[in-house]
């Protein structure tokens, strides 16, 4: 089991500069138009570089793959929520899963859109202490960012 069945898993974290709540079907357009805007942005974020994704999609594939990930939320064995902007625009998402390799409880990988990426430092920053305050984890693995390093 990912994250205890009594864990209350977090539905919004909020900063001055986005907030976050669970990814899914009703993002698809939003989302899709931000990543696929920012493919070489993406690949090129501290934790994206050896990942298969963004990969060419359609819609409708996008639509699936949100249904997946809220899926993965519902059952409790990863949580995806997209990063919005006050106005209300997706300009990212962030990502929480089990690790793959034993010294860590949770893999974290975050992105912002091209048109954002002054906020991936702030968002990374955020995300750390969130996951600090909120979440039961001990050793997460989220590549850093060298201009927002405490």
């Amino acid at each position: 089991m990912f994250v205890s069945a009594d864990f209350v898993v977090p539905l919004r974290h909020e900063t001055p500069q986005f907030r976050l709540e669970p990814l899914g079907p009703k993002h698809n357009d939003a989302d899709y138009s931000a990543w696929s805007s920012s493919l070489e942005h993406i690949r090129a974020t501290p934790g994206w570089e050896e990942s298969s994704w963004p990969r060419e999609m359609t819609l409708e594939e996008n639509r699936a793959d949100l249904h997946r990930h809220a899926d993965d939320f519902e059952n409790r064995s990863g949580f995806t929520y997209t990063v919005l902007e006050p106005g209300g625009d997706v300009v990212g998402c962030v990502y929480v899963y089990p690790a793959l390799d034993g010294p860590h409880d949770a893999r974290v990988t975050s992105w912002v859109r091209v048109s954002h990426a002054g906020l991936d430092g702030p968002l990374w920053r955020a995300v750390s202490d969130w996951l600090e305050a909120e979440w039961p984890f001990e050793r997460v693995d989220y590549a850093s960012r060298g201009s927002a390093i405490r």
